[in-house]
């Protein structure tokens, strides 16, 4: 039976590296991928870019009212003129691979879980966990409640002990309240921190 996997960690700890190396293994191997991420996640516009410089265009996009097994059916079939990327044959897909996983509605979590099971394709999502608040998004924590496999992927916090959390800075500031999607116009930058490192820039707040 084909599962659903969480691959989850703090930011920078190599997801979208990850995901695009899973890519190209199955595509040297001959075999077809459709690679997704969620409308909300402009960074990259219609591409996948890792840290390290790699970059790959994703097949489809991921609107919040979509609903996601009859999406990803459509452009497995190559029925939708509107994928980036045009598959001249309909081979089966080996593989859906999902970036920012975190964005995506329960009701969408829910649907890759079906992929998986009725559909009889791994799906391999990729996310964080938590907010820069250590809020869980809707989608992680439904991910968390589904996936058959869930997998911590690791990065370290600037005092060498394992990254946990993600915080917020503005214009270079630490903040702990706001939207949990960063509003458009302003200097946001984010940081992976520890739990002890996390508490002392928070003043021990949480949430």
């Amino acid at each position: 039976m084909a599962k659903l996997y969480f691959r989850y960690g703090a930011m920078n700890s190599g997801k979208s590296t990850g995901l695009l190396q899973v890519a190209f293994n199955y595509e040297e191997r001959g075999q077809r991928v459709l690679v997704a991420k969620p409308a909300i996640d402009t960074k990259g516009d219609r591409s996948i870019v890792s840290r390290l410089g790699h970059s790959r265009d994703v097949d489809f996009i991921v609107q919040p009212e979509d609903h996601l097994r009859e999406l990803f059916a459509n452009y497995a079939a190559g029925d939708d003129p509107e994928a980036l990327v045009t598959h001249v044959d309909v081979e089966p897909v080996a593989c859906l691979l999902i970036d920012e996983a975190q964005f995506l509605t329960p009701d969408q979590v829910d649907d890759l879980l079906r992929i998986a099971v009725l559909d009889g394709v791994p799906v391999l999502a990729y996310g964080i966990r938590t907010d820069f608040r250590t809020v869980a998004f809707p989608g992680a924590a439904r991910l968390m409640e589904l996936a058959h496999t869930v997998e911590e992927l690791k990065t370290i916090c600037r005092c060498g002990r394992k990254a946990i959390f993600n915080t917020r800075r503005i214009d270079g500031e630490f903040v702990f309240d706001g939207a949990q999607v960063a509003i458009d116009g302003q200097d946001v930058t984010y940081e992976s921190l520890c739990g002890t490192c996390y508490l002392e820039a928070s003043g021990g707040r949480l949430g």
